[in-house]
């Protein structure tokens, strides 16, 4: 993790002198689970501890049974209350009052698929305070809600273009900002998503014939793939057996899925709690080759995380998981190819190495670059001199 920053290249805010305070807006965070919950754990205890950056993160919460204030690792976390709780376009009114409640140096609003980030830019601009933006778009699996993301995109674009900064976190998310929400090139950069998992506390070997789909049980995520492929892998692997590792609504379909196709028996789904790294870990490391073959993934954390641990993966080769696979680190497969054919795909990763870890992004470099950006978007005299 990142150190406490030297004082030549230390933050200062531009009205004190002192340490930058910077209000991060998140829609979800933990314990919550999901890539961005992740992203922003791990970006903000990195932020906190470089010593020149007050950090404060505010978020929703629909359970609205979390901790309304919590420290944690350096950082203050704030809770408002949002409605309603079963749907991903609920409104969350208090992060309107948190972002005028105080004075901030700089916002920073992570995540753009809900009102949450649109609410959280238009007080920015109304207390007149610099943001920069992380885009973290996803998938749905409501056919109807993907198809309206291209609009979502647009109408987003007056606030986005008015942004100190955007971030995309992968290659392709940036090309889409630019070309929807006329977001200028200039004003963009890529800052991909580390992966990081602590070693696991005794040695994991792969499990031969194990497979391990990871990510929230929702149709987007395509767990239903790779249990269509089961069958055909077990004429070749019998001891073959599907570790799905996530919790959501889908759960019931996947589970009547694999009771159709007769694999149930070779089929385990299991929630990891987000705190539990190290049960991660070893669930990842187990696995002999990992399956991603998600719809849509702006640049997936839990793919990362899978990277980390040197098994190969195959994926969709779409969105930001065409990054990875362009750069070597996944094996990219066509959306919607056949089950036997992604059987076949499978079935050679197993036998084949995992791809070399020197060339994955890490979490300390997204958060160093963050830095870097907050530098900008507040001006030279965030920055002290010799």
């Amino acid at each position: 993790m990142s150190t406490t920053t030297p004082d030549e290249t230390r933050l200062r805010s531009p009205r004190t002198g002192g340490p930058l305070r910077v209000l991060e807006v998140s829609t979800r965070y933990l314990p919550d689970m999901g890539g961005i919950e992740t992203h922003v754990d791990e970006v903000s205890r990195r932020l906190a501890a470089r010593g020149d950056i007050h950090l404060t993160v505010l978020t929703s919460d629909r359970t609205r049974s979390y901790p309304h204030r919590e420290r944690r690792d350096g950082f203050e976390v704030r809770r408002v209350p949002a409605w309603p709780s079963t749907r991903d376009y609920y409104l969350a009114p208090g992060i309107l009052r948190g972002v005028l409640a105080e004075r901030w140096d700089l916002v920073h609003v992570q995540g753009i698929h809900t009102p949450v980030p649109l609410l959280a830019m238009l007080a920015a601009r109304r207390a007149r305070t610099p943001y920069v933006v992380t885009l973290h778009t996803g998938g749905h699996s409501s056919t109807a809600r993907h198809a309206m993301r291209s609009l979502q995109w647009q109408l987003a674009g007056p606030l986005l273009r008015q942004a100190r900064h955007v971030v995309a976190v992968s290659r392709a998310e940036g090309r889409l900002f630019q070309r929807l929400a006329g977001v200028p090139a200039g004003r963009m950069s890529v800052i991909r998503n580390g992966g990081g998992l602590p070693p696991a506390r005794s040695t994991v070997d792969p499990v031969p014939g194990r497979l391990v789909s990871i990510g929230r049980l929702e149709r987007y995520k395509g767990h239903h793939r790779v249990i269509e492929a089961l069958p055909y892998i077990l004429r070749q692997v019998p001891h073959a057996h599907l570790d799905i590792l996530g919790a959501g609504p889908y759960e019931a379909q996947l589970r009547r899925i694999a009771d159709g196709l007769g694999v149930a028996a070779a089929v385990t789904i299991r929630a990891i709690p987000p705190n539990d790294r190290d049960g991660m870990a070893a669930a990842l490391g187990a696995a002999q080759v990992i399956a991603a073959f998600s719809d849509y993934e702006a640049h997936p954390v839990a793919v990362m995380e899978a990277l980390t641990t040197g098994r190969p993966v195959v994926g969709y080769d779409v969105a930001g998981m065409a990054d990875l696979v362009e750069d070597g680190l996944v094996t990219g497969l066509r959306p919607g190819t056949p089950p036997e054919v992604a059987a076949r795909a499978l079935l050679d990763a197993m036998g084949g190495p995992g791809r070399p870890l020197d060339s994955l992004p890490t979490w300390d470099g997204c958060a160093d670059a963050l830095a870097e950006v907050y530098r900008a978007a507040v001006g030279p005299r965030a920055a002290s001199v010799r």
